[in-house]
């Protein structure tokens, strides 16, 4: 092998510049340790500046404003009813360790962010959670990488971006190092504490699903298509193990993101646009707060289920009823021409979703988003017509097709689903169905250190975020973002007062701690 300049001694280096990689960044940088973050793409992001953004947590500032009396320990019960409902297999192998470390640290991650600057609203209520515990990120996602990564600078920490790493570095047992590519140059970062791997999930790499959920899902896209598993197949290589490889949020119908950035992705996530967006939420009415509100959402929105319950259906590009859309037609939208498929109801089923409880999806900024939102501020992905053929052709499909599948349905639909006849008719797409996270991660201790097959610690490596999921199910609005950042600034705490390489021997068995593999 060729040698490789080092590029970079540090305490403690990072890979992976999402949320879980920068809260393990700064993490380490705030106790005192010398630190580099390695991210592959020329800008900080991951799956966390693609998400919703909320948070699910108790004991919050927010809660406390609202009267809400909460624990962790009903979080805690509460979590098993949505992994009973979602994935009642993988339910019965849960990592309990795991997430009684989130919902014991979840609360702090919340204050931390809003000393960073972060402004949430809430909380808000989502079923079967008992109590509101869901936090929403004013104005979008992007403010955790915006907060975060003006921290991690002030800490010290060196963040280099479009750096790929390639191999982790090992002395024995213990890993080193990693090894890494920047503009065509070997690079090589000594970490004398640990390597923190933070690097996203494997949604959007063919062969790593292929390895762990099968042929037939390798092929569906993923929403993040950066998300190629790095980090776990490079912790494999120095004899980490993956555990619930096959377990993925996914595939999901999702609406495609807006084909142009809107005016308000340029401004900056800053404190005082969040305030005043959350002082409008307060003292504007709805009519003229909810326009307002809805022109910041910029993600990848997933129509709620209870639209097919209710009588919506799914037509594919050549207008084609292609499913029953009760019955996962998430699996049916990826073999269709283009991967696409467009939700078509009248105006009878489109009145059912102007209001709570029947919300068309969850939203940044406000929390549910309903089909007079779709229709003000998401006409990229929402169209009407006075008829079906006016309706066709302002969505791009054959009219008489169209026209056949509704006259069919119409037809033969199942006793007590109502009839598409009421005009005017209604269309929301394109739609995609997309693998949004996978949830194979590292086997680690309680403390994020990787363990191997055997299931001794390999000293010197952390995982946090997707990488070092380690079993545990996240089901449910605001878990996946919420272990990223609260894994990442645990990892990077262990990781930052870990001893240094040449003032320890080999780690002691994850028995002597709590090893929290599932």
């Amino acid at each position: 092998m060729a040698a490789r300049t080092v590029a970079a001694e540090a305490d403690v280096v990072v890979v992976g510049g999402g949320g879980a990689g920068l809260s393990a960044a700064l993490e380490a940088g705030r106790a005192g340790r010398q630190v580099v973050l390695l991210e592959k793409m020329p800008q900080l992001a991951g799956t966390t500046g693609r998400s919703v953004g909320s948070i699910t947590a108790t004991r919050t500032p927010l809660q406390a404003k609202a009267g809400v009396q909460d624990t962790p320990d009903e979080h805690f019960e509460d979590m098993a009813l949505f992994a009973d409902l979602a994935q009642p297999e993988a339910a019965r192998g849960d990592n309990l360790d795991l997430r009684r470390v989130l919902v014991d640290n979840v609360p702090d991650t919340i204050r931390e962010l809003m000393d960073l600057g972060v402004v949430f609203f809430g909380p808000m209520p989502e079923p079967p959670h008992r109590k509101p515990r869901m936090h929403n990120v004013l104005p979008h996602s992007r403010s955790y990488l915006f907060h975060l990564s003006r921290a991690c600078r002030k800490a010290g920490v060196e963040i280099r971006l479009n750096t790929r790493a390639t191999r982790l570095v090992t002395e024995g047992r213990r890993v080193v190092g990693v090894d890494a590519e920047q503009a065509g140059r070997a690079l090589r970062f000594r970490a004398r504490r640990g390597v923190v791997m933070a690097a996203g999930d494997y949604s959007s790499s063919r062969e790593v699903k292929a390895r762990f959920i099968g042929e037939e899902m390798a092929g569906v896209e993923g929403i993040n298509p950066n998300s190629k598993g790095e980090g776990q197949l490079l912790a494999m290589g120095v004899g980490a193990e993956v555990v619930m490889g096959q377990v993925m949020l996914g595939p999901e119908i999702r609406f495609v993101a807006p084909p142009r950035k809107k005016i308000v992705d340029l401004l900056p996530p800053v404190k005082p646009v969040a305030q005043l967006m959350k002082l409008s939420m307060s003292l504007l009415p709805g009519w003229l707060l909810r326009p307002f509100l809805m022109m910041f959402v910029t993600t990848n929105l997933a129509p709620a289920h209870k639209l097919f319950e209710e009588g919506a259906i799914l037509v594919n590009k050549d207008g084609k009823r292609f499913v029953d859309e009760r019955d996962e037609p998430q699996f049916a939208i990826p073999k269709q021409p283009d991967r696409i498929a467009y939700i078509l109801m009248d105006d009878a089923v489109g009145r059912r979703f102007h209001a709570w409880p029947n919300f068309i999806s969850t939203a940044p900024g406000v929390a549910y988003a309903y089909l007079p939102d779709y229709r003000r501020n998401r006409k990229d992905i929402y169209a009407s017509g006075r008829s079906v053929e006016d309706l066709a052709g302002k969505i791009g499909v054959p009219a008489d097709a169209l026209q056949d599948s509704i006259d069919d349905y119409n037809a033969t639909r199942p006793e007590g689903r109502p009839a598409i006849e009421r005009p005017p008719f209604h269309a929301l797409g394109p739609a995609k169905s997309w693998i949004v996270l996978t949830d194979g991660g590292l086997k680690v201790t309680t403390q994020l250190e990787a363990l191997d097959k055997s299931g001794a610690v390999i000293p010197g490596l952390y995982a946090a975020g997707s990488n070092g999921q380690g079993g545990l199910l996240l089901e449910g609005h605001g878990h996946h973002l919420g272990w990223a950042l609260t894994s990442g600034r645990l990892a990077g705490g262990h990781a930052a007062r870990n001893a240094a390489v040449g003032t320890q021997g080999e780690t002691e068995p994850a028995s002597d701690r709590v090893a929290a593999a599932g």
